[in-house]
């Protein structure tokens, strides 16, 4: 076939040649040669071709496999010129190049039309092509630094966009604008980006640009907020530095906070938090009846030295450090959750205790810390966990390739897991019941280190020094490893700790984190208030990591102590913590205040009478071989008590099912401690109180407040107009705890 003389196609087949030698010449027909890595690569990513759900798929598509988001250029260069007999790019006929002709809708593409014949796409990548397909020569420069301009904008209607500019800082010194090559996600579908990098809100709220150019990516959080020209700020008062960072947001978004929460809310929710029950009829009376100005503030403190909070907060880490019987055995359980109990009531500071886990070994029931790596069997397991429990950050994504939405590389994951490849076990005994079943232990096992074995990288296979997060020195052969990571997650300069362990405060005292997930940091998931984040990170460095301390300074803000009543302008704040957030009660806040409320025990492991369910040291799915879950195991699971297979707060559940409706509705176990004669209202009525009386305590025991006129009147009427005055008091006890008011935490 004769074709037309074009300087470019004369050279095609010895520049395809030198590509092959890794070489580039001077291109004849451009000054500067498109770049492979700076702008090929670019195009690629920003038209999703290497996207997780395209090419970049572990499997690839239809026979063509890409790196995923472009993390290896090189392999990416060889599939696109050399697979296929090389009919991806054709230098020859530069339009007729796979490449181009699928992205392009000409020929039939699953991933559909990706751009179009006239964009800066196709341009870009069909003058490549032209010039030869050519890989990079060694003097091209690399990008080091990325910047997007705004960083952060709040937009008052009727503005409802703003175009985003990025500019790369490349090896060379050279910068430029890189906003044609960038890619663009939004977080939520509140906007949309155009091609031209122009955000458009289309409702109010907030959300996160992520901007992507090659191996670098930012942030930009954008908010989109209506403008309210009858807005005024009241200065509400301040009772510390968190409602001046919570304050100083909400002004911007023009949101009002909503007013204090009344004393008996603030009494059962200080107390649910803290103690994980709801407050006592002789609580309830004391406190309502208290009229100091500070005796908010005396309460919290008072609540922090109950031994009730040791019980509760043991049973929050005894979640997230996955203490359950199948893999830690049933003595193993118990040794570890005493001592996770004894440590917090003891008032240890949380750096040392986390120090304490991860330098763990010996036998694990002589020495309960060890207990942490019995649960996690493997290198990669202990890596993962110790990331997200102790830093906040989730690691699973780079195992098995660098992170697509964070800095972490997979070489960060395999020199992280390198610090825990010597961790061995010595199996003393193992008295499994299903013999079948390899994770289950059941025995003594002493942890300890070898000193010879080493992670090695999964595709390359070399050998993997151990090398702290964001540092580039790496361990010596003969370091305690263990000592190294512990220290270093234990110091106070660390990056992460704090704020991680802050950030979870936070979630578990407010309803959510100020990141979210509350163990999830990464760059496309920023703090919702990074300067509350910080100070908080900052307070509790300061405090030497007293847990109880920084509970404190949470509770005493204006901000824990708002009501769950919304006001016009905050009604659709989900994130912004302007007004308590209604959340349902946990399975054991709610068993034991049942319990509480009808003068009843929890049903539970009949082996061990426990008073309170949060006082169980493993979830009750795991007591197989002793017979059936008593009735408050199966309510606890059916609420949502975790099975410690996690680690992740995310693991228990909060959602609303109908099994739950029926165990409050027609239940088993609500209607014997209703029913029991020696309960609440069967000491009441031995006692000979009145029916006023009974109404009066039922109310001020179930909902931690006296009734109102109406209230009393109704329920007085209620009894009254039964033959069966003890059932129709249960009919009325059985109202109060199926309400709304007692059910969710205000």
């Amino acid at each position: 076939m004769h074709l037309p003389f074009s300087p470019c196609r004369g050279w095609s087949a010895g520049l395809l040649f030198l590509a092959a030698l890794n070489l580039s010449l001077p291109s004849p027909c451009a000054a500067a040669p498109v770049s492979f890595r700076n702008e090929v690569m670019a195009v690629l990513s920003r038209a999703g071709c290497n996207a997780g759900a395209c090419h970049g798929n572990l499997n690839g598509k239809n026979g063509f496999k890409l790196s995923l988001r472009g993390e290896n250029p090189d392999f990416d260069l060889i599939a696109i010129t050399r697979h296929t007999q090389g009919r991806r790019v054709d230098p020859l006929s530069p339009a007729e190049s796979l490449l181009l002709t699928k992205a392009t809708g000409t020929v039939a593409h699953e991933g559909g039309k990706r751009f179009s014949l006239d964009s800066p796409e196709y341009r870009l990548l069909r003058d490549w092509i032209a010039a030869g397909a050519l890989p990079d020569g060694p003097r091209t420069p690399t990008l080091r630094k990325l910047e997007v301009t705004p960083e952060q904008q709040v937009l008052v209607a009727p503005r409802r966009s703003v175009r985003l500019k990025v500019m790369a800082t490349f090896s060379d010194g050279q910068q430029r604008d890189v906003t044609p090559l960038a890619a663009f996600e939004v977080s939520n579908p509140i906007a949309r980006v155009s091609p031209q990098a122009v955000v458009t809100g289309e409702r109010d709220g907030e959300t996160t640009i992520l901007v992507r150019y090659l191996e670098q990516q930012l942030a930009v959080a954008l908010a989109f907020v209506p403008a309210r020209p009858d807005f005024v700020w009241h200065d509400p008062p301040e009772h510390n530095y968190i409602d001046q960072q919570i304050d100083a947001k909400l002004r911007t978004l023009r949101i009002a906070p909503a007013g204090l929460c009344t004393d008996a809310e603030f009494l059962r929710r200080a107390t649910l938090d803290t103690l994980g029950r709801i407050p006592t009829l002789e609580e309830t009376q004391r406190f309502l009846a208290d009229r100091r100005p500070d005796r908010r503030a005396r309460l919290i403190d008072a609540l922090l030295q109950r031994p009730e909070f040791a019980d509760f907060w043991a049973m929050k880490w005894s979640d997230l450090l996955r203490n359950e019987e199948k893999v830690l055995d049933r003595k193993g359980v118990e040794v570890f959750h005493q001592w996770i109990r004894q440590t917090i009531a003891d008032g240890k500071p949380l750096n040392e205790f986390a120090r304490e886990i991860l330098l763990g070994r010996g036998s694990t029931y002589s020495h309960p810390a060890a207990n942490y790596y019995r649960a996690l069997r493997d290198p990669q397991t202990r890596a993962e966990t110790t990331a997200q429990v102790f830093l906040g950050v989730r690691l699973q994504c780079a195992r098995c390739h660098n992170h697509p939405f964070d800095h972490w590389t997979q070489n960060d994951y395999h020199t992280l897991a390198a610090f825990f490849a010597r961790v061995q076990y010595r199996i003393l005994s193992n008295n499994r019941r299903d013999k079948l079943d390899k994770h289950e232990f059941d025995g003594e096992q002493i942890v300890w280190q070898d000193r010879t074995s080493e992670g090695k990288h999964p595709v390359t296979g070399a050998v993997l020094r151990p090398r702290l997060p964001g540092q580039d020195t790496e361990c010596h052969p003969n370091d305690d490893r263990l000592q190294i990571l512990a220290d270093w997650v234990a110091s106070p300069e660390n990056p992460y700790f704090a704020r991680a362990q802050a950030n979870r405060i936070w979630f578990h005292l407010m309803g959510r984190g100020i990141v979210e997930p509350n163990d999830d940091f990464r760059a496309s998931n920023p703090a919702v208030n990074p300067a509350l984040l910080e100070a908080l990170a900052a307070d509790l460095v300061a405090q030497h990591f007293d847990l109880r301390a920084l509970i404190r300074r949470i509770m005493n803000s204006r901000t824990y102590q708002q009501s769950a009543i919304p006001n016009e302008t905050n009604r659709e704040d989900e994130i912004n913590f302007s007004h308590t957030v209604l959340r349902p009660l946990q399975a054991e806040q709610l068993l034991d205040s049942l319990a509480q409320v009808t003068g009843v025990k929890p049903r539970l492991d009949p082996s061990k009478p426990l008073r309170r369910a949060v006082q169980m040291p493993a979830p009750p799915a795991v007591r197989r071989g002793r017979g059936a879950a008593s009735e408050g195991e199966r309510f606890l699971s059916t609420f949502g008590k975790p099975g410690r297979l996690l680690s992740c707060e995310c693991e228990r559940s909060e959602e609303t099912t109908l099994a739950q409706a029926f165990q409050l509705i027609t239940g088993k176990l609500l209607n014997e401690m209703l029913s029991e004669e020696d309960n609440r209202l069967g000491k009441l009525l031995s006692a000979g109180r009145s029916n006023p009386q009974i109404v009066e305590e039922l109310y001020l025991v179930a909902l931690n407040r006296p009734p109102s006129d109406q209230e009393r009147s109704t329920a007085l009427a209620f009894v009254a107009r039964g033959k069966d005055r003890r059932t129709r008091l249960e009919d009325l006890l059985w109202g109060l705890v199926n309400s709304k008011e007692f059910l969710l935490r205000h």
